[in-house]
């Protein structure tokens, strides 16, 4: 037998194996709730029973980037087109609740509608093959990957652009990407100046740094809490919650506990309404 003659044999044997090959099943895990944890030693989804998250009513202080948010996520739903997300700004401005409460709103309208799977930091090099498993699922994913954020020696970037991209493959049709952070261009600032000064084309170092953000069709601005808004949402938790307090003491207490703090901001506002229902000995329910 020619060397030809083996070629074309092997050839026929490794398509009559691949013919022969079980096909991977559909993958109905993501049926059985609505948010996920991946994780990527192990490369499995880990159901979590209930997200833990704030009303949509209740945010306050970001009602523009909330309507643009849930109007992307809801053609999401709908199978229309959408963008993947960057949410950045101010520390504690509910940039990850913001996500958690789109997610909660539109499955309350549509149940099973959405999965929410949040992938960690560490675990984005992983995003190809959490993503060639999600193929296999009809249901509409959000991958919400908190705190986002690359430093000097760190090349995962790269690998983020991609998927981002969409790679040969193409991103899946039911995944959409989120992700927050305190840096608009998720490098930090000491770093893109220090490359731009030693690069030999600081232009170009800098420019592959900047474009992964560009990456993402929707950039969402979240910016520092002045006092009227903390005060409309510290007013806000108390209605919801019906904290049996008058408005003049909590109003005097709230601005008592963000000077201690030394800060202002909904997180702040939110640790607040958990002392003080504490001290009230009220539930939050």
């Amino acid at each position: 037998m020619t060397d030809q003659d083996q070629t074309a044999l092997l050839t026929r044997i490794a398509a009559a194996l691949e013919r022969l090959a079980p096909q991977e099943a559909p993958d109905d895990l993501l049926d059985q709730a609505d948010a996920f944890v991946w994780h990527a030693e192990t490369g499995t989804l880990q159901a979590v029973p209930e997200v833990q998250h704030i009303p949509l009513d209740l945010l306050q202080g970001v009602a523009l980037v909330k309507d643009i948010l849930l109007g992307n996520t809801q053609r999401f739903v709908d199978g229309l087109p959408a963008n993947n997300a960057l949410l950045w700004g101010a520390r504690g401005m509910g940039k990850s609740s913001l996500v958690k409460a789109v997610h909660a709103h539109l499955n309350a309208a549509q149940l099973r509608s959405l999965a929410l799977i949040e992938i960690h930091r560490e675990d984005i090099g992983t995003l190809p093959r959490l993503l060639g498993r999600l193929r296999r699922t009809e249901r509409r994913c959000v991958l919400l990957c908190d705190d986002l954020s690359f430093e000097a020696d760190d090349a995962t970037f790269k690998s983020l652009k991609a998927v981002l991209e969409g790679g040969i493959e193409g991103r899946p049709d039911n995944v959409i990407f989120y992700a927050t952070s305190n840096r608009r261009h998720l490098m930090p600032r000491d770093m893109m100046e220090n490359e731009r000064s030693t690069a030999i084309n600081p232009a170009e170092v800098v420019e592959e740094k900047v474009s992964l953000s560009d990456r993402f069709g929707l950039w969402l601005g979240f910016h520092g809490c002045d006092q009227p808004t903390y005060l409309s949402i510290i007013d806000g938790y108390v209605a919801h919650f019906g904290l049996d307090i008058d408005a003049k003491s909590v109003r005097a207490q709230a601005i008592e506990w963000q000077t201690t703090r030394g800060a202002r901001s909904g997180r702040v506002a939110w640790q607040f309404i958990q002392d003080l229902s504490g001290r009230l000995g009220q539930r939050l329910s």
